[in-house]
């Protein structure tokens, strides 16, 4: 029996798998059979339905001091570039265009001129004028930031930042947790360890978030296992993952442009082995953006239930910094669309995956998601 058959028979008797499965999955080149495994976890975990929600993301500063060798996004204080908003400013673009809206996402670089009260008052005025909006802000790496520069712990940080009206974290950060990669690429960041540290205080006070993994750069297929199986741990211990989010490197305009793009062969591999080895997850989410609408559609296939927001966005973010082809927003229709046509039910999520309303409206008769793996 080959070593793909062993693990086949591993998940059709639900049992877990390990670290040499990891390696063994990545190492295979028969991708269909990989798809169609992952599919049958999606539809066992989380049936046919496939989430996305009605976002804004809110940039607050794009001034870093850790200049990240992979990050498109940072400037220097110094750049014509650089942008530090006001208060006023971001509390005015959350006001724009909030008609459906459910979530406000809240992320930036760190900018050591910033104090702990100006994370406190961003949070407690969009919570005091859009008390129904849920927030989810700032990475674990910003949490190590502020709480630095508040002279508190981590947990008495989080618990102020509660207080004012977050509501669950970002994922951003993890990247990839090894040291050896994280030396290379983002040597004057937070560890993986403390990325870990902070989310397991976090979920204790039952401030939920997303986990990560960047991958497609200077990583080894061993790195990406390793990564994977440390969330997987966490979730296991906590429980606060909502959702696993893989992120295919971008490398415009940083510092590995010369690095190749990642294929949507090793995409799609790395979102079905995703949802393989993460058993303890229920949603795995691709975020559009970043793949682009027709990759992140057939990743429906592949272990995907969840296809991230409408990204509403006044500034450019993350994804398009990096020379994402993407739109930088998308319409909650054309997501509906998209989920119909591979045969799947589009739902609306609201907070936390709770429910916001389902937006099925009779099924499409193509049947992409058997058809990829007959």
């Amino acid at each position: 029996m080959s070593s793909l058959e062993k693990i086949k028979e591993k998940v059709y008797g639900g049992k877990r798998l390990s670290r040499k499965d990891g390696v063994i999955l990545f190492g295979s080149a028969d991708l269909n059979e990989i798809g169609k495994l992952a599919d049958l976890v999606r539809k066992r975990k989380a049936g046919n339905e496939v989430y996305f929600i009605v976002n804004k993301h809110l940039y607050y500063t794009n001034v870093c001091a850790w200049q990240c060798g992979f990050c498109a996004f940072s400037e220097t204080a110094d750049s014509p570039h650089a942008y530090t908003k006001s208060l006023e400013e971001i509390e005015a673009e959350a006001a724009k265009d909030i008609a459906e809206l459910s979530e406000f996402r809240i992320t930036g670089g760190i900018n050591p001129q910033l104090p702990l009260e100006y994370y406190e008052e961003m949070l407690s005025r969009l919570k005091s004028r859009f008390p129904h909006i849920h927030i989810e802000a700032f990475a674990p790496t910003e949490i190590d930031f502020i709480a630095a520069k508040g002279g508190l712990t981590i947990k008495d940080t989080l618990i102020r930042l509660q207080e004012d009206g977050l509501g669950s974290l970002c994922s951003g950060g993890a990247e990839i947790f090894s040291p050896r990669a994280r030396e290379e690429l983002c040597s004057r960041k937070t560890s993986g360890d403390n990325w870990i540290k902070i989310m397991r205080i976090a979920h204790k006070l039952g401030i939920a978030s997303n986990a990560s993994m960047l991958y497609g750069h200077v990583e080894t297929i061993a790195e990406r296992v390793e990564h994977l199986l440390k969330i997987r741990e966490l979730q296991d211990q906590t429980g606060g993952f909502n959702a696993f989010i893989p992120l295919p490197f971008l490398s415009e305009n940083t510092e590995l442009s010369h690095t190749s793009l990642t294929t949507g062969y090793d995409d799609l591999k790395t979102i079905a082995i995703s949802r393989l080895l993460l058993d303890n997850f229920y949603h795995i989410k691709v975020l559009w953006m970043f793949y682009g609408a027709k990759t992140a559609q057939i990743a429906l296939a592949f272990g995907a239930n969840d296809l991230g927001g409408t990204v509403r966005e006044e500034q450019k973010g993350v994804a398009r910094s990096a020379g994402s082809y993407a739109n930088r927003s998308i319409q909650k229709e054309k997501l509906i669309r998209l989920i119909k046509e591979v045969d799947r039910v589009p739902f609306e999520r609201g907070i936390l995956y709770k429910p916001k309303k389902t937006t099925a409206i009779g099924m499409s008769e193509q049947k992409w998601g058997s058809g990829l793996h007959s």
